[in-house]
């Protein structure tokens, strides 16, 4: 069974620019949403995946992922996506022991910087960087298939800005 266990962030500065060790340009659409699962294609450089996660808030999800040939990852993204599509770039932050994955979002989601952070378990310590903002993980407006319909830059009130 697929599952992934991620606790999610605001980023507070840009302090961990200077800990990156790799960056990708990414964009992503959502295919469906029903109920209990979204299904979304992303690509990212050369390669592309399609996405099936449960909708289950919280730290731990289902989550299984297919890789997909990157014209018709491209080509469900222009004809199939039900909203806008969500683009930013990853950058891979080595803290300590712990590989953060941040996420600089771009074109309506602009302004909004997320830190994600893969755990083995939901009661897994980790430590805190500097650069770490307010946890968002039970917050579903963060999660990227809320963002492709309710982009950040349309959200009335702003909740924080890096």
């Amino acid at each position: 069974m697929g599952q992934e266990i991620e606790r999610k962030f605001l980023v507070a500065n840009n302090q961990w620019q200077e800990w990156v060790s790799r960056s990708l340009d990414m964009v992503q659409g959502y295919l469906a949403e029903a109920g209990k699962v979204s299904v979304r294609v992303r690509v990212a450089g050369d390669q592309a995946w399609l996405t099936i996660k449960s909708a289950t808030q919280g730290m731990t999800r289902l989550e299984y992922e297919y890789p997909v040939p990157v014209a018709e990852g491209r080509e469900m993204l222009d004809r199939l996506t039900r909203h806008a599509i969500v683009a930013k770039t990853r950058y891979w932050v080595q803290d300590g022991q712990n590989t953060w994955e941040l996420d600089v979002f771009h074109g309506e989601n602009d302004g909004l910087v997320t830190a994600e952070l893969e755990l083995q378990r939901e009661d897994q310590e980790f430590g805190t960087p500097s650069w770490l903002g307010p946890e968002i993980t039970h917050d579903a407006r963060y999660y990227n298939s809320n963002l492709s319909e309710h982009p950040y830059s349309l959200w009335p009130e702003i909740t924080h800005r890096p």
